[in-house]
């Protein structure tokens, strides 16, 4: 058996989301000094590879050390979508079943081609990783819900299209004009204010999670390393998504990675 990582590395330069607090590390012992180094950090939990609990979106929803550990690992896919994939473009359920077979249950895992923007991709692009990412048509929910998919995973820094968060809604709008320029390049590109207001309605607002935590469908988001590997795409391997027993959390970074035989 072959392990191939999926994870991104997490240190302080990492980008962080936007309004969010940033990874902050710094040594609190050293050698010299105490006889021993040692590290503190502090940081919000949705920062880096990280796996989100029903809990981050429900109030009294699962929480991390409550996931079911046989749902962590098991079968699952990667699905080479990266040529599909464009800036603020939508991957739906056809594009993953042209692509490979997904049974009941499988852990799914996007490999968009995104992760490559991110802060130690090969084309590091911090605006573009942010604010232009691939996202879910909302025609994944009822998918995945039709799966029985307890856990799925992008390398982009989330599920959702930009259209459907704060990036596309009100981030930055006016002043910084982030929200203004992400609304008008999607006008364009999917066909005017209408056809807008159609595919990202007021009330998708944040779709994946707020459709699909309520029913234990939780995502990780922030995949990377190996994750584009020419072995590992549109495959069925086994499949690990790990994070530390973090007991009432709401979200926890993890180590992701693909098992081949």
């Amino acid at each position: 058996m072959k392990a191939y990582d999926l994870s991104q590395p997490l240190n302080e330069e990492v980008s962080f989301w936007p309004y969010y607090p940033p990874f902050e590390m710094k040594y609190i012992k050293r050698k010299s000094e105490h006889g021993v180094n040692a590290q503190y950090i502090m940081t919000s939990n949705h920062i880096g590879t990280h796996l989100d609990a029903p809990r981050h979106f429900v109030t009294g929803g699962m929480t991390i050390d409550q996931i079911p550990f046989e749902w962590l690992c098991g079968p699952g896919v990667i699905v080479d979508l990266a040529k599909e994939m464009s800036d603020c473009e939508v991957y739906t359920p056809q594009m993953i079943e042209e692509k490979v077979e997904v049974k009941d249950g499988d852990i799914v895992v996007l490999q968009t081609g995104w992760h490559k923007y991110g802060q130690f991709g090969e084309r590091p692009d911090e605006e573009r990783y942010i604010h232009r990412h691939p996202g879910a048509h909302p025609d994944m929910v009822k998918w995945l819900l039709k799966k029985k998919v307890h856990i799925w995973a992008v390398d982009a820094v989330s599920t959702d299209h930009p259209m459907n968060l704060p990036i596309g809604r009100f981030l930055g709008k006016g002043t910084f004009g982030h929200c203004d320029r992400v609304r008008d390049y999607c006008e364009k590109k999917f066909g005017g204010k209408d056809a807008l207001a159609r595919l990202f309605p007021d009330e998708h607002y944040q779709l994946t999670h707020n459709a699909l935590f309520p029913a234990n469908c939780m995502h990780a988001e922030n995949l990377g390393g190996d994750v584009g590997h020419p072995d590992l795409q549109n495959r069925r391997l086994t499949i690990g998504i790990f994070p530390w027993l973090f007991k009432g959390g709401e979200a926890a970074f993890c180590r992701a990675v693909a098992f081949v035989v």
